[in-house]
C-alpha cells in the first residue's frame, strides 16, 4: 500500500476535503492503494479491480471487520452488525478478449466497464438532469448506499448469502441496476437508469450485429438495443466484474423483512479517513498544547505512546 503513515494520510484526507463529488476523493484513496500507477492507468482500470484495491486499503488501514448500522425499510427497526473485509472485493478475471452476448437477432461484444467510463456516463446523465449516485458516477435510482457514518438507507438492490444473515450480492455492474427502469419514469421522460446504463453500454460496446448485419457504433444509441439485451449485457458484466457493485441484503430481526443497500466502499472508507483524521487532529491539538512538541514530532510517535500521554494529559 506504499507509505501510508500518518502524514501521508492527513495529506490525503486534506487533499480531499477541496473534493465535494466521490470521483475525487475515489482518486485519491486509490492512489494511497496504488501509488506507484499514474492517474490515466487508475481510471483505466475495471471497476472491481478499484474496488478490490480500496478493499484492501481498507483492511490495512483500519481492520477487517466493517461495522454497518442499517435501519428496517419496512419497520424502522435500527440494526447494527459486522462485516468481515475479507470476504469482499474480489478481483475482476482476466478476459481474453471481449466479452460476448448474444440474444434474439442480436450479438453483441463489449468490454468491463473502466472508472473513467463511469465517469463519463455519470457527466452524461447529469447534463441531462440525472442525479450522481454515492459513488460519484451514476445513480440507479433503486438500491439504497450505505451512508457516511456507515448508516444504510432502506432500498432496493441484488442479495446473495454471508453469515449473519447479511446478504451481499452484485448489482448490474458499475452501478447501474438493469432492473431498475422505473425511477424517475414522470411525464414521459426516460428513467434515469436507462439513461445511465445506455450511455455506459454505448461507450463499452465493442461490436454489435443484428440479424447478422453489423450496427456501426455511431448508431447505437439511436439503435436502443432490447430491454432483454441491456439485461444480459449487464449480467454478463456482473459474473466477469463481481466487486463492481456489492450489494447488502440484511434481514430485520423483528419484521423478518430485508433492507438492501449498496455498499460503496469508496465512501465508507473516505468516512472512517475522515472520523480518524479529525481524531488525530484532535490528539495533535491537546499534545501540542500540553508539551509544546510540533505536529511531525506527534505523528512520529506510535499510536500506542499518543494514547498513553493522552492519558497523562487527562490525570494531570
Amino acid at each position: 500500500m506504499g507509505n501510508t503513515g500518518p502524514a501521508e494520510l492527513l495529506a490525503i484526507w486534506e487533499a480531499g476535503l477541496a473534493h465535494h463529488h466521490g470521483p475525487g476523493r475515489a482518486l485519491l484513496l486509490h492512489r494511497a492503494a496504488r501509488p506507484e500507477a499514474a492517474a490515466d492507468e487508475l481510471l483505466s482500470l475495471p471497476v472491481g479491480e478499484r474496488e478490490a484495491d480500496l478493499y484492501a486499503l481498507r483492511r490495512a488501514l483500519f481492520g477487517e471487520r466493517m461495522q454497518i448500522r442499517a435501519e428496517c425499510g419496512a419497520c424502522g427497526e435500527a440494526m447494527e452488525f459486522d462485516l468481515d473485509a475479507r470476504d469482499l472485493g474480489v478481483r475482476p478475471g482476466q478476459q481474453d478478449g471481449p466479452l460476448r452476448v448474444e440474444e434474439g437477432e442480436w450479438t453483441v461484444e463489449f468490454r468491463l466497464p473502466t472508472v473513467a467510463d463511469l465517469e463519463a456516463a455519470a457527466r452524461a446523465v447529469a447534463e441531462a438532469g440525472g442525479p450522481l449516485g454515492a459513488k460519484g458516477n451514476l445513480d440507479s435510482g433503486v438500491g439504497a448506499n450505505v451512508d457516511a457514518n456507515g448508516n444504510v438507507d432502506s432500498g432496493v438492490g441484488a442479495n446473495g448469502n454471508v453469515d449473519s444473515g447479511v446478504g451481499v450480492g452484485v448489482g448490474a455492474n458499475g452501478n447501474v441496476d438493469a432492473a431498475s427502469d422505473s425511477y424517475g419514469n414522470e411525464a414521459g421522460h426516460e428513467p434515469t437508469a436507462a439513461r445511465a446504463r445506455r450511455a455506459l453500454i454505448a461507450r463499452c460496446i465493442v461490436s454489435a450485429h443484428r440479424s447478422g448485419r453489423p450496427v456501426p457504433a455511431d448508431r447505437l444509441p439511436a439503435a436502443e438495443l432490447p430491454e432483454p439485451v441491456q439485461r444480459r449485457l449487464a449480467e454478463a458484466a456482473e459474473r466477469a466484474d463481481p466487486a463492481a457493485d456489492v450489494t447488502l441484503s440484511v434481514a430485520c430481526p423483528e419484521c423478518g423483512e430485508a433492507t438492501r443497500a449498496e455498499l460503496d466502499i469508496a465512501s465508507y472508507l473516505w468516512a472512517e479517513l475522515d472520523h480518524w483524521a479529525r481524531d488525530l487532529l484532535l490528539d495533535v491539538h491537546l499534545l501540542a498544547t500540553a508539551y509544546g512538541w510540533s505536529e511531525p514530532q506527534i505523528l512520529a510517535l506510535s499510536p500506542l505512546r499518543r494514547r498513553y500521554y493522552l492519558e497523562l494529559c487527562a490525570d494531570g
